[in-house]
């Protein structure tokens, strides 16, 4: 793919997804769900290990979402993305190595290291998705949106294989056990994401624009914004509708993505079945979100996602009590697989046109607020639904399908204010 003169900064801001995803995937989405269960919240009940890692992500959500506005719109007054997205880079990389030294049995201590490492992933991701406007030209936006997520795909699928070799087979890597060799997995997530970082910290720059000089000034125009963004945001219906539908859906999204592993291993699927639907997960959503990025120039975005989201409804309203099998959970992670990377890189891009260029920062602010707001109400969801079943005294595996059905409802909602929204006629205009 040929992008022009800035293609240095393009496919340097790209590979920040190839560098953050293996947290994504190893950390967030694969061992720590599974490995908190099982070693730090050992001999409680799964229900009780569910509701933990529920609510620890719903306040990791939380903290993210308070801060991503505010942030944001003191980023945008100050110039300040690439320094707010080095330091919060380095609060989650460090998070992410401090995993490795926490003894067996300290749920509390493990759940509050990983919610400060999420919220490192999570703010940086903010300032990385305000670059997009910097590196990408308006009719450019959906494809280097795409393959920025179809290398975060790719990348950490690779570094994936590695990991499950580590714990399928540690005496290969000089590795007592098991245990010992997913805090080493944890270890190489964290190098990962630092080193593959380097390129967006030293090719990738803001355009230039004026700067208000001084911390005071800084902090006054930051909030200054914060509430010109908010007023303007709450005026815009188009963009209103978008961001509610994005708030709903992008729920169920990311938490599928967060609560998989433990799903699967509530309802007996076996850890290696799981990490085997998470890798195949990975290696379809690589050429399936340039594929989608593609079709978006002859569909449109909108279409796109509102497709993706229809098949997430079947994803999570069927898939929650089809499944029986460690192949029924290998089919269904194929077919999320293929929507995946589509619905939240287009969900970007489409974004990214409704707003004002010399505002990214302090839209996309709320943009993430919107996403990690959402990611409270979906942990929290499964994590009530496992807490009430559990003291009905049902079984924990009708718990944990009830929670993950439950959220079809978001991805309906999200889907109906959804077919609402407008697409903008710059992007009208792009795609006749």
């Amino acid at each position: 793919m040929n992008f022009g003169e800035n293609k240095k900064a393009v496919w340097s801001w790209c590979f920040y997804d190839w560098a953050n995803s293996a947290f994504a995937l190893t950390v967030m989405a694969a061992f720590f769900p599974g490995f908190f269960k099982e070693y730090w919240s050992s001999g409680v009940e799964s229900a009780i290990s569910t509701m933990r890692l529920g609510f620890g992500n719903a306040f990791a959500g939380l903290c993210v979402a308070v801060l991503s506005p505010v942030l944001g719109a003191i980023a945008g007054a100050g110039r300040a993305k690439k320094q707010f997205l080095t330091f919060f880079i380095c609060v989650g990389i460090i998070m992410t190595v401090g995993l490795f030294f926490i003894p067996k049995g300290e749920w509390f201590v493990a759940i509050s290291v990983f919610i400060f490492a999420r919220i490192g992933f999570n703010l940086a991701n903010l300032f990385y998705d305000a670059f997009l406007v910097d590196v990408a030209e308006l009719e450019q936006r959906d494809m280097v949106s795409s393959w920025g997520y179809a290398l975060g795909y790719l990348g950490c699928g690779i570094l994936f294989i590695l990991n499950l070799l580590m714990y399928k087979k540690p005496a290969l890597f000089g590795l007592n056990d098991s245990a010992t060799a997913i805090r080493y997995i944890f270890l190489s997530a964290a190098l990962w994401w630092l080193l593959f970082s380097i390129p967006i910290l030293f090719f990738v720059h803001e355009r230039k624009r004026k700067i208000y000089e001084g911390i005071s000034a800084i902090l006054a125009k930051g909030f200054q914004k914060l509430g010109k963004t908010a007023k303007t945001i709450s005026s815009d219906k188009n963009l209103l509708l978008f961001l509610i539908a994005y708030w709903c859906y992008i729920d169920g999204v990311h938490t599928v993505v967060m609560m998989c592993t433990d799903f699967g291993l509530s309802i007996g699927i076996s850890f290696g079945t799981l990490m085997v639907a998470l890798l195949c997960v990975q290696f379809i959503a690589f050429p399936s979100a340039i594929i989608f990025g593609l079709i978006s120039r002859r569909i449109g975005a909108k279409n796109v996602i509102i497709s993706a989201v229809v098949i997430y409804i079947f994803i999570t309203m069927g898939g929650a009590w089809i499944l029986r099998t460690g192949m029924h959970f290998i089919l269904f992670a194929c077919l999320t697989g293929t929507v995946q990377g589509a619905i939240q890189a287009l969900s970007r891009s489409f974004y990214s046109k409704m707003i004002p260029h010399d505002k990214s920062s302090e839209y996309f602010g709320f943009y993430n607020m919107v996403g990690r707001f959402a990611i409270i109400l979906g942990p929290t969801i499964v994590a009530l639904s496992n807490l009430v079943v559990h003291s009905l005294g049902l079984k924990a595996q009708i718990a944990s399908r009830s929670g993950i059905s439950a959220l079809a409802i978001l991805f309906i909602i999200g889907w109906i204010v959804l077919l609402k929204v407008k697409v903008p006629a710059t992007v009208s205009i792009e795609n006749s």
